[in-house]
Formats: structure tokens, C-alpha cells, sequence
């Protein structure tokens, strides 16, 4: 009984300095906290535009070689040219986002 009522009196005296010990949010901590959620918005809506680019590019390189097979060289190469630009644009959302974060 005497080891039951020594750990309630050790987690009790634990509680108390844990809420003793409490962190004071400052300003610049809320400041930091806004900027990474900016910053992770940021970097999602600069992902989604190349992501649904490069779906749409992708899914018509498809259908224009299944409709003209002999042609399938010529579009599958600009169709890489075209994930290769539209993918820069995820990088440079993922640049201001790195901007927003540390900056």
C-alpha cells in the first residue's frame, strides 16, 4: 500500500512542476508558427498546377499516339520537353516556399 500511495505522490509532484514549468508563447514564436503554415500552403498550391499540368500533358500524349501510332516518337519527346518545363514550376514553388520559411 505504502509503494502505491509513493508513485501517486511522485506523479502529483511530477504534475506540479510540468504546469510549474510551462512555456511562454512569445510573438516571434507566432510569428514562426504563421510563417511555416504560409509556407507549406504555398509550396501545396505550387504543386497542384504542375501536378494537374502534367496529368492533362500526359494523359493527351496518350490518346495523340494511340490515334497516330507512327507519330508516337515526335509527341512522346515534346511531351517530355513538356513535363520538363511544367515540373520547373514545382521547383520554383518549392524555392519560395524554402523563401518563406527561412526568411
Amino acid at each position: 500500500m505504502s509503494n502505491t500511495l509513493e508513485l501517486a505522490n511522485q506523479a502529483f509532484m511530477f504534475l506540479q512542476e510540468a504546469e510549474a514549468t510551462e512555456t511562454v508563447i512569445t510573438a516571434a514564436d507566432r510569428k514562426a508558427e504563421a510563417a511555416a503554415a504560409d509556407a507549406g500552403l504555398a509550396y501545396a498550391i505550387a504543386t497542384l498546377g504542375p501536378g494537374l499540368g502534367i496529368g492533362y500533358l500526359v494523359g493527351q500524349a496518350v490518346q495523340a499516339m494511340a490515334r497516330q501510332p507512327e507519330a508516337a516518337g515526335r509527341v512522346q519527346t515534346t511531351m517530355f520537353i513538356g513535363v520538363a518545363f511544367v515540373e520547373a514550376l514545382a521547383i520554383i514553388g518549392f524555392v519560395v516556399f524554402i523563401l518563406l520559411k527561412f526568411v
